[in-house]
This record gives C-alpha cells, structure tokens and sequence, in this order.
C-alpha cells in the first residue's frame, strides 16, 4: 500500500484551484490517481533506471543554479544516478491526464533549504500502458532532456522503479496564472501584466519551435510561476516534434525559399552610405547587418491528432482536420484574451458547443470600444491570432519572429525581458535564482511559499 510521507516541517504552498479547462486526446480516458505514495514502502528491485545530472545533457542557463548543486552534491559518491529512496515526498501538488506531480525534497539536505525543493512527476507505467499513452510519457522525457531555457522545466533526474516512471524537476512556488487570476480584481489581470505574462511565454514558444517543438497544450493552468515572479511552461506529453530549418530573413521576405533568395535589396542611398560601405565592405555582411531576423519555424509539421484543450484548440483541430505550428498561435491568442477579460472567448456551454463556437462564431470583444490604446493594441493582436484561417494566422508563417514586432510589444526588449520585474504577486515573497558561490557567501532566505 502506498502512502504520502508526512513532511515534519508542515505543509508547504496550497493546492491550485480546479481547472474547468480539461486537456483532450483522441484517445482520452480517465485520469488515474494515486494520492497517497511513499517511496519507502517500495520494494527495491534488483534493477532500476536512473540518470544523474552527469548523464543528462548540460544546461548552460541552469549550470550555476544551487538546486542543480544539490543534486551534484547527492550524486559525487557514486556511480549511479538518484533513485527514489533519495528524495521525501512532502505533498501532491498537482495531478494530470498521465500523472501525479509532488512536491519533495532532497533527504540529504536540510530541512527549508529552497535548493532542496523539488517537483516530481510520477507516472503509472502499467495504467498508461492500458491507456495506450506510454508514447505520450516517454515523448515528454524526451522533450524534457531537449530544454534549457530560463522559460522552460530544468530536467534535474529521471528515473525508473519497479512500474513506476519519475522526473524530478524545478519547484514554481508561485503557482499557475489560472489560479493567480482568479484571485485578481474581477479575475482578470491587468493590461501591463498581461503583457509581460504573454511576452514571456511568446518567448518560450519561440524556443520551442526553434526546437521543432510544437507545444499544442497552451494554457493558464500550463504557465507556472516560479519564486522570482517569471514564468515556466509545463505539460509536453501533447506536444509534437518535427523539424524546423533556421533562416535569418528580412521583415518583409517571404519564408518561401524561392522567394527569399530574391528579397535582398540593395541598401538605399543615405549620407551615411560611404561609412557603412566602408565598415562593412561585403555585401553579404551588409545585408545580414541591416534590419535582419532570425526566424526558425516548423512550418512544415503537420498531425490529424485530436489533442488540447476545449476552449483552448485551433478551428482546424476542432473541425478534425491536420493542424502544424499555427495552433500555438491560435491557443497564444486565446491566452491573451483570457488574461485581459477573464474569460476564453468561444466558450459554450457544453465541450460540443465551445468547439462548434471555435468553427464558426466570429470574435467578439467584452466591450464594443477599448479603454486605452493599449487595449486597442492588444485587441489587433488578438484578432491577428485568432484568424480562423491557418495560413493566414499571425505567425503561422514566420513564427515568433512576426508576433514580436506587433504594437502590443512596443518598447519591450525580449533579449532583456527576463531582467524586467515581474507583476507583484500577493503573498509570494519574491526570490531569485541562486548560484553557489552566492549560497557560500550569504544565508539564505527562508523557503519561498505562495
């Protein structure tokens, strides 16, 4: 019989709020749940499975970290990686279509220490196997070895006892934006955070399909924040691989490989014309220097897969059809809208209703006329998003890359936002990522909780 280990220090943070947004698969079934585990009445196996962070591949924004020490620290003396008798379940703090997520520590650190918090997801191997979803674990582990991104879960171990499958990663202590908006004045958040929140996830995005990553489970409930008031997307067993081909492009070229070789005009005549020739006397030096984007979009993945969430999925998979990278897009804007007026757009009152809304009924706004420019803005660039037509969906194109340079985005640095203050978050005692060297230097702070 499995049973939760009672952490001595209490409980630490709160459950989020149910979600009303249920994720789907064309081969949805039943969650399994199994609240209460304790690693200590597992029986060991001979064999296990396990990776220490050696073996995972190295994560430069992540190798400073003092929670990825304290995993160093706990594999130096030995040859194989963490197993579960390593880490102490406190409490589950989350559950999904193929697993659990629990908060627990590190059993050789000491108590409160913020390093030693972790979140483990833990996954039914047999139940998943019934499910016919075991593809949808091991394509999430996959991804998860892929990343390292500020925006992004750190993969600190993984491993495998007796049907069991686990993966330790970071701990958000600030919750999810799901749960954070409804505990905002008429559950809606404000313009300017709005904003960040959805600059930083258009980030992340951008990352990912830098990766061939499709994301295809966009939601409030999938955007945590960590103790520093920035984000972290998670959830990617709905996520699609594929390939994506960089380019470096100018705003107004086509992504047609036929066509961009054509779009590199020559530089007009300025009085500054002969220094610049002069400092960059190849024209192939020129024409990347001037007003030039990196663009890295997997415009051609494409899958029949009924998957995502109800309020959240594109026209195209609603009406079950292919769909490829504009679906991120499409959730991208639905996310926005929900931010600003607390609400997702299409929603019915029924799932068949809200898909049937997501098809055919045109997007409508709260009020007939913004408040401010900035509402005027965010109100194009949700409409850009929310373009039933894939091809012709603001980013479906040139990705990331597009959606950047929208009004909405004016005056933000996107290389720099991870240095701007995040919105403030009632009760969540601001933090900041820790390097070693600075934990040697100073005490920390108590354990950040929301």
């Amino acid at each position: 019989m499995f049973e939760l280990i009672p952490d001595s220090e209490g409980e630490i943070g709160s459950e989020t709020l149910n979600s009303s947004h249920s994720s789907m698969s064309s081969d949805s079934c039943s969650s399994f749940s199994f609240s209460r585990l304790s690693f200590d009445t597992v029986e060991i196996p001979s064999k296990t499975r396990s990776y220490s962070p050696q073996k995972l591949t190295l994560k430069p924004h992540r190798s400073s970290d003092s929670a990825w020490e304290a995993i160093r620290s706990a594999t130096s003396s030995r040859k194989n990686g963490l197993n579960f008798r390593d880490f102490k379940l406190v409490r589950r703090i989350g559950s999904g279509d193929i697993g659990n997520v629990y908060l627990c520590r590190l059993r050789s650190s000491g108590a409160g220490e913020e390093s030693s918090f972790y979140a483990m997801k833990v996954v039914d191997m047999d139940a998943l196997a019934l499910k016919k979803k075991i593809e949808r674990a091991e394509m999430e582990k996959r991804i998860l070895k892929m990343l390292d991104h500020p925006f992004l879960p750190t993969l600190y171990a993984e491993f495998e006892e007796s049907h069991f499958s686990c993966v330790v990663m970071e701990f958000c202590s600030g919750g999810d934006l799901h749960t954070l908006r409804h505990r905002q004045p008429g559950k809606r958040f404000s313009l300017s955070s709005a904003r960040f929140y959805a600059a930083e996830v258009l980030v992340a995005l951008e990352y990912l399909h830098m990766l061939g990553i499709i994301y295809r489970d966009l939601k409030p409930e999938n955007v945590l924040v960590r103790s520093d008031g920035h984000i972290m997307l998670s959830d990617f067993d709905l996520s699609l691989r594929s390939d994506a081909i960089p380019a470096v492009e100018s705003p107004d070229s086509s992504p047609d490989p036929t066509t961009t070789s054509t779009s590199t005009s020559t530089r007009p005549s300025t009085p500054f014309s002969c220094l610049f020739n002069r400092l960059f006397r190849s024209r192939k030096v020129r024409m990347v220097v001037v007003n030039r984007q990196f663009v890295a979009e997997p415009v051609s993945a494409r899958s029949c897969s009924f998957v995502g969430t109800h309020e959240y999925v594109s026209p195209e998979v609603a009406a079950g059809k292919s769909h490829g990278n504009a679906v991120d897009w499409w959730a991208l804007g639905i996310f926005i809208y929900e931010m600003i007026y607390g609400r997702t757009p299409f929603s019915g009152q029924t799932n068949e209703a809200t898909l049937r809304n997501i098809v055919k009924k045109p997007l409508v706004f709260p009020t007939e006329t913004p408040a401010s420019t900035l509402e005027m803005q965010a109100r194009d660039l949700i409409s850009g998003l929310l373009v039933k037509d894939p091809a012709s969906r603001l980013g479906s194109k040139r990705g990331a890359a597009d959606v950047k340079t929208h009004a909405f985005f004016k005056g933000l640095n996107f290389a720099l936002v991870r240095s701007y203050t995040p919105p403030e978050i009632p009760g969540l005692r601001r933090s900041r990522t820790v390097s070693c060297r600075e934990r040697k230097e100073k005490q920390l702070t108590p354990f950040d909780y929301f």
